[in-house]
């Protein structure tokens, strides 16, 4: 009898567990905004949840370094991922989940302004980049002109947010500039809607194929 009863409580502690996660993946059977679809590249299993690990395997997939993919995973999940806890939700306190349904209370302040408060895009705040800062070219910038955007963004007393975001920034032109120095503002689009880290990650696993038959 005492056999069953344990049986019984493993069950009910089972289904309820299950229930949980499946309600954190609902976001994925509706319309994502743009900024949920550029987070859920990381979400590696589609759970609704983000932890570390996933942060880190998303940033070498699209070919970041060792060093740098670990430090992105403590620094991202830390940064955002105690905002997006829903309420009267138990979590321990060294995974750094982020829930991908609430990461528009994530967003950083010294941003561009291209996600309003809710996630979603703002097409005038886009292109505002361009108009602001492309000196050298209309749909590119320079080093030097991300530059220029990353200290016009910053807020006062915000070094968090201003970091965030030059951090960001910065893997971005690294990953993504061309032979010329200069970060297309068609590249700069799909990070906006996550698609230009599947781009990424297809272009790695094509190179290693072909590397591979050589």
């Amino acid at each position: 009898m005492a056999g069953k009863a344990a049986d019984t409580t493993g069950s009910s502690k089972n289904n309820t567990a299950e229930p949980a996660a499946a309600s954190m993946a609902d976001v994925y059977n509706g319309e994502l905004t743009p900024l949920q679809r550029h987070v859920a590249f990381f979400d590696r299993n589609k759970d609704g949840i983000i932890y570390p690990a996933e942060t880190y395997q998303g940033f070498r997939a699209i070919g970041c370094g060792v060093a740098l993919s670990a430090a992105a995973a403590v620094f991202v999940n830390g940064g955002l991922g105690p905002k997006t806890i829903p309420e009267n939700e138990k979590t321990v306190a060294f995974k750094l989940p982020i829930y991908v349904k609430n990461i528009h209370k994530g967003k950083h302040g010294s941003d561009s302004g291209v996600y309003d408060s809710n996630g979603r895009f703002v097409p005038e705040k886009f292109e505002e980049i361009f108009k602001k800062h492309a000196h050298t070219r209309p749909d590119a910038l320079t080093g030097k002109e991300l530059q220029e955007m990353l200290q016009k963004n910053r807020e006062p007393k915000d070094l968090k947010g201003w970091l965030g975001g030059f951090t960001e920034w910065k893997v971005l032109y690294s990953l993504c500039k061309d032979k010329d120095g200069f970060l297309h503002k068609d590249t700069v689009r799909a990070v906006y809607d996550g698609s230009l880290f599947e781009r990424l990650e297809q272009e790695r696993k094509s190179k290693k194929e072909s590397s591979k038959k050589k």
